[in-house]
């Protein structure tokens, strides 16, 4: 990421919000759909964690348009879905059945849609099987018979009985180490609790995209929001002392509407210059950062190509966002809609008015920010401190989701 300086005199809001994906379970579709095609295809992928789980189904026709559709597949093990999003979802012994809603229902030959699970499993979670589109085995999978099998006459003897085990099966202690509450089926759920050393690593790398100094990114267990760990940035002053932690992640599943959920925790209050603290590169924009921070002693988003504000950093504008509280915990949400153009912010669940860019250009709040095009496309997520002129700070980050729908504190 380049990153450029702010005006030191302007200031930072953040707080946008909004929407929410379709999601219901347990409810059956009056509908029928239309037949798939023999070629369909229905792929599912996974992000797991010890008892619970969330899984992306990417369903595909083939060469047959479809108006309305049904997807099973079977669990192998002892897998209960919970939720789902993008479609009424249920399950039925280890087979869990999706249908279409009113807006996703028709798929053009050669197209395809997504939707999404969320569910819990005891002892046992792999991958499933037996994938069907409107009845018709997908994956490659060989069709059922078409004529019956030979029946065969009921034995004439009845089989030996087995007396039931006198001991009861061994029961699976719960997850020592479970997820952060209410992911509401995300692409990215992290609470940090599988970091086993003093620095991110796995699914988070640290990186200095300028220039490296006197930052540090580290795993904390002193204090967190949730669990047993959380990440410290020990953020210095000064241009190029920057450090944040990068999720490694691929995060092409969370699509052109995103939503984040951060909780964080710092100790000073945000300076007159300009800060970051959230950053995340933008492909449309020349994969230069969308930057959540603050400036004039509040929160603001900043667009590091061309260096505009959410808010204005006018005095008016300034006042319709906030400051980051210090010393305690702080969920932080915010909406990213590319193909709208839009950006909402939501502090501890309330919706910051000068951090929203609704699409029509207002004074003082997003008048510079729509000054061109914005249609942002967001492929990463970076959590840490950079500072563009004076200004340290400790932080930590804890409990961070992404997703396609919002996720809630």
């Amino acid at each position: 990421m380049t990153i450029l300086r702010a005006r030191p005199a302007l200031t930072l809001a953040v707080v946008a919000a909004l929407a929410a994906a379709a999601s219901v379970t347990g409810s059956t579709l009056l509908t029928g759909p239309a037949t798939a095609a023999q070629g369909c295809r229905v792929d599912y992928t996974a992000n797991q964690w010890p008892g619970g789980f969330t899984a992306t189904v990417k369903i595909a026709p083939g060469d047959t348009a479809v108006s309305g559709w049904t997807a099973t597949w079977t669990y192998a093990g002892d897998e209960r879905v919970t939720n789902g999003w993008n479609a009424t979802v249920s399950q039925s012994g280890s087979t869990v059945t999706a249908r279409s809603l009113s807006y996703n229902g028709s798929i053009p030959a050669g197209g395809s849609t997504e939707f999404g699970v969320q569910g819990t499993y005891g002892s046992s979670g792999g991958t499933p099987t037996g994938f069907t589109l409107n009845g018709v085995p997908c994956n490659g999978a060989t069709p059922p018979p078409t004529t019956p099998p030979p029946t065969t006459p009921p034995p004439t003897t009845p089989p030996p009985t087995t007396p039931p085990p006198t001991t009861p099966p061994p029961t699976t202690p719960p997850p020592t180490t479970p997820p952060p509450a209410g992911c509401a089926g995300a692409v990215l759920c992290d609470g940090f609790e599988n970091q086993t050393g003093s620095t991110p690593s796995g699914d988070w790398a640290v990186v200095s995209p300028d220039c490296s100094g006197a930052g540090t990114a580290t795993i904390d267990t002193a204090t967190t929001h949730s669990g047993s760990r959380a990440v410290r940035v020990n953020g210095a002053a000064g241009y190029c002392n920057h450090v944040f932690v990068r999720s490694t992640k691929n995060l092409g599943s969370v699509g052109s509407v995103r939503y984040g959920r951060i909780w964080m925790r710092h100790t000073t209050a945000q300076p007159t210059e300009h800060t970051t603290m959230v950053a995340m590169a933008d492909s449309a924009d020349g994969n230069k950062d969308l930057r959540l921070g603050g400036q004039n002693g509040a929160l603001q988003w900043n667009r590091a190509s061309d260096d505009a504000t959410l808010p204005e950093q006018s005095p008016a504008g300034v006042a319709q966002s906030l400051p980051l509280p210090t010393n305690r915990w702080v969920c932080v949400e915010f909406m990213v809609d590319g193909p709208a153009g839009q950006l909402r912010t939501w502090v501890d669940g309330t919706a910051v008015t000068g951090l929203t860019a609704d699409g029509t250009p207002t004074h003082d709040i997003d008048g510079q920010w729509y000054n061109r095009t914005w249609r942002p496309q967001l492929t990463d997520l970076k959590l840490g401190w950079e500072s563009y002129g004076g200004g340290a700070d400790t932080l930590w980050y804890d409990d961070v989701a992404l997703g396609s729908s919002r996720i809630g504190c």
